[in-house]
């Protein structure tokens, strides 16, 4: 009985007590009812609060911790981390994008990848998934120099597959594998180097401002974007292009001598599809990584692909993609401002 009904019986009474001759409780038992059913309903309200209290704080506890568990297991999936299984895999190993120190596609994030995959006792070859239109010369340089040790340390057939794009710097790490594998219409090439920069001093001089550079050397403060550029800063670039440019053909002569075709300019930056770059003895094989995997099969048995990572973009979460977009952005802006040279 609750205390509505308590209040019920007490008007009924109040209003009845005269014209009928029936035993009613006294005024006092009323009233201690009503007070016991007051304090129930009471107790009921704050338990029925409690409850809802602890639901609600329960529901915000197990949002913050799913959405910390989803966080971390979309970072371990684009970092590469992730149980291996236990049967004989691929490891691919993913060269996604511009090669810089910005981006997903640096030394720092692709060595750790190739340090599991050629560390791993079940992993049979390693496929590196090119699809880099190139990018700084010094971070291709620092995977180049992990791939060759890593094989000479744990001594696995390494295969490149080439995507969408192998270019450039891009194709100087494709290169250092055992065999390369291309699609018909990938784009393999672009084998040089390249250096750019800005050059507004006209635009500012229209509004009569001007930089005063005080450098130590002529070229110290060569190929400036706010100074008119000089014969001697213009020069020393072009030697500089020149020379890495140079320097990359070597290295594919010295790798893929006996592969390339004689009389080629394979230095003009051009860029072939998958069978013309078979043709010209920069692509071994035809296929995608699924060839592969089913050449290799066909050989060892069934092998399982497994992606070291790093990732794809996407594969991040929102904020942290949106992050890592916003510092490359600035960092490719702030780059572009002075010229440095890449493998593009």
């Amino acid at each position: 009985m609750n205390w509505r009904s308590v209040l019920d019986r007490m008007c009924f009474w109040r209003s009845n007590r005269i014209q009928l001759d029936v035993a009613f409780p006294s005024e006092s038992e009323l009233k201690s009812e009503l007070a016991n059913a007051l304090l129930k309903d009471l107790i009921t309200e704050r338990v029925s609060n409690r409850r809802w209290t602890l639901a609600k704080r329960s529901a915000i506890a197990l949002t913050f911790v799913g959405g910390f568990v989803g966080y971390a297991y979309y970072y371990a999936k684009f970092a590469g981390w992730s149980m291996l299984p236990s049967r004989p895999v691929l490891g691919v190993v993913r060269l996604a994008g511009e090669i810089s120190d910005s981006s997903i596609a640096r030394a720092d994030m692709v060595i750790p990848a190739l340090t599991k995959a050629y560390q791993a006792d079940n992993v049979k070859a390693v496929a590196i998934l090119v699809d880099s239109p190139g990018g700084a010369p010094v971070e291709a340089e620092r995977i180049i120099n992990a791939i060759t040790h890593l094989k000479t340390k744990h001594p696995k057939p390494t295969y490149a597959v080439i995507g969408n794009l192998g270019a450039s710097a891009g194709y100087m790490v494709a290169m250092h594998a055992d065999a390369i594998y291309a699609g018909r219409y990938s784009l393999v090439g672009s084998i040089g180097a390249v250096m750019a920069s800005w050059d507004v001093h006209k635009a500012l001089a229209r509004f009569e401002i001007y930089q005063r550079v005080f450098a130590s050397g002529e070229l110290k403060a060569m190929l400036n974007p706010f100074t008119e550029p000089t014969p001697e800063g213009v020069r020393k670039a072009e030697v500089l292009v020149s020379t890495l440019g140079e320097r990359f053909q070597g290295d594919l002569v010295a790798i893929r001598g006996e592969r390339l075709m004689h009389g080629e300019d394979y230095g003009s930056g051009e860029v072939w599809d998958g069978e013309r770059a078979r043709a010209l003895g920069l692509v071994d094989e035809l296929g995608t990584l699924e060839t592969l995997q089913a050449r290799l099969e066909s050989d060892i048995g069934e092998l399982k692909i497994h992606d070291f990572g790093p990732g794809a973009p996407a594969q991040l979460p929102f904020a942290a993609s949106a992050g890592a977009w916003l510092e490359g952005a600035v960092s490719r802006t702030l780059r572009s401002m002075v010229a440095t040279p890449e493998i593009r």
